[in-house]
């Protein structure tokens, strides 16, 4: 395959029987409807922070990562609308009391509660709880760099164990399929294929953006900074892991970006264990989710001008200037005009057979008068 050189700039998101694709500012989300039509909604999300802020290293990651939580959830929340079982139900007390006190920011708060307890949770199983198992062998290993590395490799296991553990649910195991689909169709327009379902299908999904090789990224970062942070009060050590969370993942970031954007054969070592983790999260999709990811792509990208094609338009009046069809017809219909019998004049020689002819056929007086007799 041949690549563009660059990075498209664009990512994703699986969710419930869709896709959410963005592009800089403006998203959209692909969804498989329960009647089988592709619904696609379009919309723009500027997140937290200015233009500025998120063009300095490291804080932009965090920004990012914040982003990508609450535009997660609302696209989550926007997908799963689609197949909500009817509920006569009256709503709960609690939903009647964020109406009354919120009233039309209800909903904002609400994602924003979810975005929050979602990261305290992320952080309490993934950075605290692999640091309260790795202190029990305090007693036993004296060293702090191994204490830290044994501490990143709990945290690890518990990551791959969480992601196997839910993959045996149906509909994450649909969404994982969906997320292949996003990475095949990111895969397919950077290596500069026409995106339609037979290439899309004979890619990649695996992606070296994606957001499993992220966590992969954090919990390395999180074992370097923690072999060089070192204090003696376990009050601070747990203060370091939560105060570092943003500044590991803005280094996660920076990391991934860089690998997004580079062949650097350094860089394409690093981002293997990646790769490999994403094994787990990213399976074959069918056609159907395919299609769905196309259309979540062609409504917030322009992949023909990102590698350089014609208009859409140019491809579809190229039947009609086929040099294999109009010319040819073009050439030969003058050709016939001059050779059209009633616009050319009889010579003498041609004037004379057609007397003889008519002579000959003419019938003979002669002949009629003695048969008459």
């Amino acid at each position: 395959m041949k690549t563009t050189g660059k990075s498209s700039g664009i990512g994703g998101q699986a969710v419930l029987e869709g896709i959410m694709m963005k592009n800089q500012d403006v998203y959209s989300v692909g969804v498989r409807r329960p009647d089988g039509e592709i619904e696609v909604h379009l919309s723009t999300y500027e997140g937290i922070g200015g233009k500025k802020v998120k063009k300095i290293p490291v804080v932009r990651g965090v920004v990012n990562f914040v982003d990508s939580l609450v535009l997660g959830m609302k696209c989550l929340t926007f997908s799963a609308s689609f197949y909500d079982e009817e509920d006569d139900s009256k709503p709960s007390k609690a939903d009647v009391i964020m109406q009354k006190v919120f009233r039309d920011q209800a909903e904002k708060v609400v994602m924003g509660i979810t975005v929050a307890f979602s990261i305290v949770m992320a952080v309490a199983i993934f950075m605290i709880f692999p640091y309260f198992l790795a202190n029990y062998l305090r007693s036993y290993i004296v060293s702090d760099s191994i204490l830290a590395v044994i501490e990143g490799a709990i945290r690890l296991l518990l990551f791959i164990g969480y992601v196997l553990l839910i993959s045996l649910m149906k509909d994450i195991q649909r969404v994982f399929r969906y997320h292949g689909a996003e990475h095949k169709c990111i895969n397919c327009i950077e290596t500069g294929l026409e995106l339609n379902v037979e290439n899309v299908r004979i890619s990649s999904k695996r992606h070296k953006r994606c957001g499993t090789s992220f966590m992969l990224i954090v919990m390395v970062i999180s074992i370097i900074f923690f072999i060089f942070i070192r204090v003696d009060s376990p009050i601070l050590r747990v203060v370091f892991r939560i105060a570092l969370v943003p500044v590991i993942a803005g280094v996660s970031y920076e990391f991934i970006r860089l690998a997004g954007n580079t062949d650097n054969p350094l860089i394409g070592i690093l981002s293997k264990p990646g790769m490999w983790l994403q094994s787990l999260t990213t399976k074959e999709p069918d056609d159907q989710m395919i299609e769905v990811a196309i259309a979540a792509v062609d409504a917030v990208f322009d992949w023909r001008e990102y590698q350089g094609r014609p208009a859409e338009e140019d491809y579809i009046r190229e039947p009609e200037e086929s040099p294999e069809e109009d010319p040819i017809q073009a050439e030969e219909e003058p050709k016939e005009v001059p050779e059209a019998p009633a616009e050319t004049e009889p010579s003498v020689e041609e004037e004379a057979a057609e007397a003889v002819e008519e002579e000959a056929a003419a019938p003979d007086i002669e002949e009629i008068l003695e048969a008459e007799d």
